[in-house]
């Protein structure tokens, strides 16, 4: 009988915005996998899967997510990380990758599971989707993402700020992912293009140090890496004008 491995969607840290599905899948796999820094602190999505299954069933995997400037040593921690993984898979059964956020969407889950096929490939990969931060942030905020035909643009800001800037330039609502350490240069691109006074940025949401403000009080000073843009179009033609 085929291995199974899940990637399951956490969501963005709150733990009561885990999917039915979600919680179903962790507690019927007999191993759940966990994401950590080479600096070993418990993240997110160790932290929320503790909320429903027991720790002695949960296993730490360092995947070296503090590193963004060697490509070799952070692919070599991925290469790690997978085989790992795949000794538990050999052992049989299910195994469970937790992931921030939705596993399909700039998750880590995707590069373990390339890993795992080339070395076990008979393991059955599957996934289930999880809430992701821009959902969080608006339903916090009482941001409306999509109206009628908009457009809706996710940019990471690591792929630099004139990627944003383009976004900006085009209609729809653009959401920018990982921002924190670029938050002077997102100012300054929401300022350029007119969309700074109806943007909002978060972090930590659902956790005691969640923040969310609006993004006119962005000051230049860094935030946390995994702060969350949403910056809607401008909304003129009343209800349904969108349509």
């Amino acid at each position: 009988m085929s291995s199974r491995l899940i990637g399951v969607g956490v969501g963005p840290g709150d733990p009561e915005l885990v999917t039915v599905k979600g919680v179903n899948a962790l507690r019927a796999a007999d191993v759940v996998v966990v994401p950590v820094m080479d600096t070993l602190e418990r993240g997110r999505a160790e932290a929320t899967v503790l909320h429903y299954v027991p720790a002695e069933k949960v296993v730490r995997v360092v995947f070296a997510l503090n590193e963004r400037t060697d490509r070799a040593r952070r692919e070599a921690a991925w290469d790690v990380a997978g085989e790992r993984v795949a000794r538990l898979l050999r052992e049989g059964g299910c195994v469970a990758f937790a992931t921030i956020g939705d596993p399909n969407v700039y998750s880590t889950f995707h590069y373990l599971a390339q890993t795992v096929a080339e070395l076990v490939p008979e393991t059955v990969v599957e996934t289930v989707p999880g809430i992701t931060a821009m959902q969080d942030l608006a339903a916090r905020s009482g941001a409306v993402l999509t109206e009628g035909t908009e457009p809706l643009t996710l940019v990471p800001v690591t792929a630099g700020s004139a990627v944003l800037k383009e976004a900006l330039s085009g209609p729809g609502t653009v959401v920018a992912y990982k921002f924190g350490r670029q938050a002077r240069e997102v100012a300054e691109a929401l300022r350029e293009t007119g969309r700074i006074g109806d943007a909002v940025w978060g972090s930590a949401l659902g956790l005691e140090t969640e923040s969310i403000r609006p993004a006119a009080e962005l000051d230049g000073a860094e935030l946390p890496y995994l702060s969350t843009l949403i910056a809607p179009p401008r909304r003129d033609g009343g209800r349904g004008g969108k349509l």
